[in-house]
């Protein structure tokens, strides 16, 4: 840091004029210093300004209003920029001792002629923000900025006249005060470059960046001028107006860092131009020195270019010969030239000068003497004459054999262009994937290049008669020649070769892919009817079967041993068939031929043949045994029940029937007396309880026949006439006798029977007369129950096609007379067993239920977890879904 404060008694100003400036200074909006944003960059700025004094003491202060309280900071600052010593301070803490080393500083800096208004010690121990930033700037005016003075102004108008001069130069910038015009920056960074341009890239800086340009100039002034950062960016960008007071105290630490580098910039100056004289002279003699080493050099090395006349092999190594001498007169020559006479004027002019400069004389190194530079120009000079000519001379013979070189290398590049790909393509085996009409493309193909190669014959004898003559001429590249020529007559004859065996080859297939076409045509007309076969059979073989009776399904199992006999003959065609593809790989195989794909005849192939035959015998063949020999064998047992139903049937059937004629007769003949027919009914009442076990029996046989959903009773004379009366009554609706009812039909023939549509139920068995089933149409009012007819409709007819086949009525009518259970009545009568409630517990269950049944279901049973459940409730709805499946519900 500068010192600038060594004459601080040697004031330009009387007594007098100090006070009214520091008057002045003082009543500067002195009220503005309340202003927050002001007031902290007077704090940043002051207390940097303050540090950049004491660190020279090796202290400093951290907040400007709380340091200084005890005066005795505030006391060595004053030592540091005065250069003076003050009273010894007082060490104590006590209010007292700091009050009165505040005095002592503020006495000292009025003896400097600084008036302080309204600042006293007290403020200032007390810790007074507005007082010590006043106190401290009061020091800053008169310690930093009084003493500055520039062309007859001083203070803070000398500080802003020496920053509108040193600026004046910069674009953008201009100073007329110290607030608005330092706020982008622009200012501090030209105050910087004008005494320092290494440090700034002016140029670079943009007016709308302005923090960018601030944080540039502080940086740069901390690091290489000591000037502390007294202010952030950021701070100045983001006020209307930044604080004067700090842009003056920032702005007064530049003034005094370049106002010492004035003299020193002066006096090198001085230096400067006495040593241009000498570097001038310097640089003169260094000139000629390399000008005509340079030049001597050159012509070192061009006389010996100029001097070869070796011939060159090629007519354009000569032309490029000669074109280098035309290039050398019109290029390289003429700055030479230029280059001696430059040489000789510096070589005149720098003697000149050392004359005039009373210095001595100049005197070139050994062999750089002008004198030695003409010497070797002459000598130049006389290696040129000739050289052109020569050159010219030597062209002319060149091209009479480059002539006759360029007729053969043409010649011989429309032959290898026309023979370049040509061995690749005799080559390719591109016969051995293609197709018999492929084939015969490629021989038509192949008999035209025969052709193109018969018309190239007399281009190869004129390539060779061309490389006779040039070995005759001495020709300096025959050795090329030759190789090239003989590489093509080689090629030539390597064409024919090549050629007369793809015409072998082409052929060979051609007859081979007839061959296989034949095959190929025969093996479609024998698979096709063969795969219709097998797929027919498979049909047969997976299609369902529904029987009632042992005659049927031993009519099923005779058809199907009948198709099994023909299997072996069906396997000796497919054999057939197999064969006839097998000669096809193996013609092709032993060929070589690739088969591009499948028959072109069918798309039947082997492998599907042999897929379907494997299924029909491995798989359906088997399959469709096991099926007829169960259905068989369930037929048997159905017939077995049949017979046994059929025997207690028609033995319980006429002691029924007789013993109700009995009773009828007692009713009606009423013999005896009253006691006696009572007796007698008691005796047939005996008699049936003990005939009980017999229907019992029956019941038991007749379950049995409905689980395994028997429908015709051909051993039982009422089932037969039950039967018959469906029959009977089928037939009748049936008016077109085309085996199928329609809806109305079907309808009306369910009424005729009795069933109650609206209730689901069948009311009476047995065929209705016509005037009984006008009767009950008239009560019914012909309206059935359209829902419930639609359910039935749904059963009988699955596909909807809107008829009732007879075997469909026959299911429908047996399933509606047989008793059976459902989930739904199941599901009810647990709900009687469990009071009411939609659970049940395991004690009901085991109250109410035989023990196996009562733990079969307690295993299975879900808890139940509806709102009302209790501990132990089970979920007997589910479980009864279970048992019946999702449709049942």
């Amino acid at each position: 840091m500068v010192d600038y404060h060594g004459a601080n008694n040697q004031s330009l100003y009387s007594a007098g004029e100090q006070q009214t400036y520091m008057e002045q200074e003082n009543d500067w909006d002195r009220d503005l210093l309340l202003d927050p944003a002001w007031e902290k960059q007077q704090r940043k700025t002051f207390t940097a300004w303050c540090n950049s004094h004491l660190r020279k003491a090796g202290t400093q202060i951290e907040n400007i209003e709380e340091d200084f309280r005890d005066g005795l900071k505030l006391m060595l600052l004053l030592e540091v920029i005065s250069g003076e010593r003050l009273p010894k301070p007082e060490r104590g803490k006590m209010r007292v001792h700091k009050i009165n080393n505040v005095n002592k500083a503020l006495d000292f800096i009025a003896s400097k002629g600084v008036k302080l208004v309204s600042i006293g010690a007290e403020e200032i121990v007390d810790g007074n923000a507005k007082m010590t930033l006043g106190m401290i700037w009061t020091i800053i005016l008169r310690f930093a900025i009084q003493d500055i003075s520039v062309e007859e102004t001083s203070a803070k108008e000398g500080l802003l006249l020496w920053c509108q001069r040193k600026t004046a130069p910069y674009k953008n910038v201009n100073v007329q005060n110290f607030h608005i015009s330092w706020k982008d920056g622009l200012a501090f960074n030209a105050l910087i470059h004008r005494h320092r341009p290494e440090l700034i890239d002016y140029d670079k800086l943009r007016k709308d960046d302005p923090v960018t340009n601030l944080n540039n100039a502080f940086e740069v002034a901390e690091r290489y001028l000591d000037i502390p950062k007294m202010l952030d960016a950021e701070d100045i960008v983001n006020t209307a107006r930044p604080d004067e007071k700090a842009i003056m105290t920032y702005v007064s630490s530049f003034y005094h860092a370049f106002s010492g580098a004035q003299k020193a910039e002066t006096a090198a100056n001085r230096i400067c131009k006495v040593l241009a004289v000498n570097q001038e002279n310097e640089h003169l003699m260094e000139d000629y020195e390399k000008l005509a080493s340079d030049l001597l050099e050159w012509i070192r090395r061009t006389i010996p270019w100029l001097e070869n006349r070796a011939p060159e092999k090629t007519m354009t190594e000569m032309q490029q010969k000669l074109e280098d001498f035309r290039d050398y007169r019109r290029v390289h020559k003429p700055p030479k030239v230029q280059e001696k006479c430059q040489l000789e004027i510096n070589f005149n002019t720098l003697q000149t000068k050392l004359r005039l400069s009373n210095r001595p004389a100049f005197m070139p190194s050994e062999g750089r003497m002008v004198s030695d530079i003409n010497g070797a120009w002459h000598k130049l000079e006389g290696a040129e004459k000739g050289y052109e000519e020569w050159l010219l001379n030597e062209i002319r013979r060149l091209e009479r054999l480059d002539h006759l070189a360029e007729k053969f290398r043409q010649k011989a590049a429309i032959h290898e262009s026309w023979t370049d790909g040509k061995e690749t393509m005799l080559t390719q085996k591109d016969y051995e994937t293609a197709t018999l009409s492929e084939i015969k493309a490629l021989l038509k193909k192949h008999e035209a290049f025969e052709s193109d190669l018969a018309a190239h014959q007399d281009r190869v004898e004129q390539i060779a008669a061309i490389a006779q003559e040039l070995n005759e001429l001495d020709y300096y590249d025959s050795p090329s020649v030759n190789a090239r020529c003989q590489k093509i007559c080689e090629q030539w004859d390597a064409l024919g070769s090549l050629t007369q065996n793809r015409r072998e080859s082409l052929e060979r297939t051609e007859k081979q892919l007839e061959s296989i076409d034949e095959l190929y045509l025969e093996y479609a007309k024998r698979a096709a009817p063969f795969n219709n076969w097998m797929e027919g059979a498979m049909e047969d073989l997976q299609d369902m079967f529904i029987v009632h009776n042992i005659e049927e399904i031993q009519g099923l199992i005779t058809a199907h041993d009948q198709f099994k006999s023909t299997l072996p003959e069906a396997n000796k065609e497919r054999e057939a068939i197999q064969a006839i593809q097998a000669e096809v790989q193996k013609i092709a195989q032993y060929n070589g031929i690739k088969l591009a794909g499948n028959n072109p005849y069918t798309t039947i192939t082997p492998q599907s043949i042999d897929k379907k035959w494997e299924k029909v015998r491995s798989q359906l063949v088997p399959q469709r045994d096991q099926a007829l020999q169960e259905e068989l064998a369930r037929q048997q047992s159905n017939d077995h029940l049949r017979r046994q139903f059929a025997n207690q049937a028609n033995m319980i059937g006429p002691w029924i029937q007789n013993k109700m004629e009995e009773i009828g007769r007692i009713s009606i003949e009423m013999n005896g007396t009253l006691e006696d027919q009572l007796t007698h009914l008691r005796q047939y009442e005996q008699s049936i309880i003990e005939y009980k076990p017999n229907i019992d029996q029956l019941e038991g046989d007749h379950q049995l026949i409905q689980e395994v959903c028997i429908c015709q009773y051909t051993h039982t004379e009422t089932i037969q006439e039950q039967l018959h009366e469906y029959r009977t009554s089928f037939n009748h609706f049936d008016k077109d006798h085309s085996g199928v009812l329609q809806a109305e039909e079907f309808k009306a023939c369910l009424i005729s029977l009795g069933y109650d549509v609206e209730n689901n139920k069948q009311k009476r068995t047995g065929i209705m007369d016509s005037d009984d089933f006008r009767a009950l149409l008239i009560s019914t009012g012909n309206s059935l129950g359209d829902a419930e007819f639609a359910r039935i409709m749904g059963i009988v007819d699955p596909n909807n096609s809107g008829a009732v086949t007879f075997q469909a009525f026959i299911d429908f009518m047996s399933r509606e007379t047989t008793d059976t259970d459902t989930a739904d009545q199941v599901i009810a009568s647990f709900k009687i067993l469990a009071g009411d409630k939609n659970y049940i517990t395991a004690e009901e269950l085991r109250r109410e239920l035989p023990p196996d049944q009562a733990e079969y279901c307690i295993a299975r049973m879900a808890p139940y977890t509806g709102p009302d459940a209790v501990p132990g409730a089970l979920d007997y709805m589910s479980f009864s879904t279970a048992l019946y499946g999702e449709s049942d519900l």
